[in-house]
């Protein structure tokens, strides 16, 4: 009986996988001139400039269909700089520095120390995360660009507690290697800057943004950007360290100026610690009433 059931669900034909394992090139067409490859085994066929389209799918499909397997449903984004040292790495490097008598040096290894206090807030806040959202009818994953700093803090608070979290890197002109506390199975590569950033939000149900340059204004303000406009729909926008923040960039003068509206400054809070953004999150969302309503939070943008 089972055996005639197999047959009404047998497939009719050989899979890609077991048809590429098979496909041994024939001696005479096996150069690398040779167009004898199937296509969806031909590297170069796949990096060539026409397939470009092919290529964005493919890289807005793996980490979907990976995570959707993995059961993640609601992420919070942890954005920051790659360059905030741990505390005990800046330390080390202020004595370095003193010790060269450097005065120059001295200086950038104390603001390095200064700010190294953020990387421990941000690996206390997603070990807070991970460690709360056990209990809820879903679970909430951390997710960072993967890279070393502040990312490098948020996956590995997750990872000191037992949990799960996701690194979105992406391949730069300087080598940056995936930071080692990553989950296995989580851990992507991107070559386009617009499908990893995409892949940042799809399943955010808030964003937790660290000081950092560049690349963290961009994320930041595409964020807050997409919500104004009503393209993505509202999530918390935490800031931490209100004092970085308010010297970096004068909102105020953004509303004085009519570039934004006054109520464009509720897109976002400052918070100081980790107990002080779980704080709001839960607010926001009832983390802490019981019995837990959580739902699913996030919506594709």
């Amino acid at each position: 009986m089972n055996a005639k059931h197999d047959d009404l669900t047998a497939r009719n034909f050989p899979s890609a996988e077991e048809d590429a394992q098979t496909a041994a090139p024939l001696s005479l067409y096996g150069g690398p001139e040779s167009a004898y490859r199937l296509a969806f085994t031909d590297t170069d066929f796949l990096l060539r400039e026409e397939l470009r389209p092919v290529r964005m799918q493919l890289e807005l499909l793996k980490p979907e269909l990976v995570q959707a397997e993995q059961g993640i449903e609601s992420t919070i984004v942890i954005f920051g700089s790659a360059r905030i040292q741990p505390p005990d790495v800046a330390r080390e490097r202020l004595a370095d520095a003193q010790a060269g008598g450097d005065p120059a040096a001295v200086r950038r290894a104390e603001m390095q120390l200064a700010m190294s206090g953020y990387y421990d807030e941000a690996r206390r806040f997603a070990a807070l995360v991970t460690e709360r959202s056990r209990t809820l009818d879903t679970p909430i994953y951390v997710v960072t660009g993967g890279g070393p700093g502040i990312m490098e803090a948020g996956n590995r608070g997750a990872h000191e507690v037992g949990g799960k979290s996701i690194g979105l890197n992406i391949v730069l002109p300087h080598e940056q290697a995936p930071n080692p506390y990553i989950t296995p199975e989580l851990c992507f590569q991107f070559h386009y800057f617009a499908l990893r950033k995409m892949h940042f939000l799809m399943r955010s149900i808030a964003l937790v943004c660290f000081p950092g340059g560049f690349g963290t204004l961009d994320e930041l303000f595409e964020t807050m950007t997409l919500i104004q406009t009503g393209k993505s729909r509202r999530r918390p926008i935490l800031l931490f360290g209100r004092d970085f923040w308010e010297r970096l960039i004068d909102f105020q003068h953004l509303v004085d100026t009519g570039m934004i509206s006054a109520p464009d400054l509720g897109l976002f809070h400052f918070v100081e610690t980790a107990e002080d953004a779980w704080s709001r999150l839960a607010e926001h969302y009832g983390f802490d009433l019981a019995p837990t309503l959580t739902g699913a939070f996030a919506d594709d943008i």
